[in-house]
């Protein structure tokens, strides 16, 4: 029996790499692109460009740094999904790429410590807050390694969801707490976003708010299964696929974004997003 075991072990691992794989190449194909009315408003707000010295946390598979470069900017991420930012590196490195000496580093923001280069001046947090009560106490400690890299004064932006009847997505995000919320505390369930959630993670941090705004950011798929495979590839449904299986979890997705499909087969769903700007002590 032992010996059975040990002997499927490796395929177990295999195909756990395999599925981590393919849900960060459908982040990077599929989803991610779906904030790059964010990224641009951000990036348009706070005139980055060169002199620009960003940090991103949670930088993924690096499209919000390949845009800051584009416009002149010197870009590090940090990111602890390993597969995401293997495809940032692909990235980074790819023939006729615009960047320059990126630097990307696997872990948390602390990783991005380099006394040989300049402090840097804006630090983005481009991973949405506000799908749950307690999605962003990570963002605390991370800000405060962070904000020891960068200069006085310097930009931090945090965004989050906007208000669930601005956000046609929420309704399907909720197929995740039929599953997984059986198993949380009553605090950690979902909840919708609140209006003060991105000050109080800035107040947590230390950082003094300088301006906010919201972005209009509908997600447009090409059909229902390329809008199962992108929302799955935000780790935003990973507790109910554990909690049941997969195939389930993708059923119910499925038939939870029937209202938002087009009579030519594509989804379309509407959503607005907020961006708080603070500046660092």
């Amino acid at each position: 029996m032992t010996s059975t075991l040990v002997q499927h072990r490796p395929h177990a691992a295999s195909a756990s790499s395999a599925q981590a794989c393919e849900r960060a190449r459908d982040w990077a194909e599929i989803q991610e692109r779906m904030l790059v009315p964010l990224y641009e408003a951000v990036y348009e707000r706070l005139e980055v460009g060169a002199g620009s010295r960003v940090l991103g946390l949670g930088c993924g598979s690096g499209l919000a740094l390949l845009i800051a470069a584009a416009r002149g900017a010197a870009v590090s991420g940090t990111d602890t999904d390993s597969e995401r930012l293997a495809l940032a590196r692909e990235r980074m490195s790819a023939p006729g790429s615009a960047v320059s000496g990126a630097r990307l580093y696997d872990g948390e923001a602390g990783a991005a410590a380099d006394p040989g280069r300049p402090a840097y001046n804006l630090i983005t947090v481009f991973q949405p807050i506000g799908c749950r009560a307690g999605d962003a106490d990570g963002l605390g400690p991370a800000l405060r390694s962070a904000v020891g890299l960068a200069e006085r004064g310097s930009a931090v932006v945090l965004t989050g969801w906007g208000p669930p009847e601005r956000c046609a997505t929420s309704g399907v995000l909720r197929v995740a707490e039929g599953h997984a919320g059986r198993t949380r505390a009553e605090g950690e369930r979902w909840r919708p976003a609140l209006r003060d959630d991105l000050e109080d993670v800035a107040a947590r941090a230390g950082l003094r708010p300088d301006g906010s705004g919201r972005v209009a950011c509908p997600f447009g798929y090409a059909d229902v299964d390329s809008a199962v495979r992108g929302l799955l590839s935000t780790r935003l449904y990973d507790e109910a696929v554990a909690e049941s299986d997969r195939a389930r979890v993708e059923k119910e997705i499925a038939e939870a974004l029937h209202p938002h499909v087009r009579p030519d087969g594509t989804v379309w769903m509407p959503n607005v997003f907020r961006y708080l700007i603070a500046r660092t002590p």
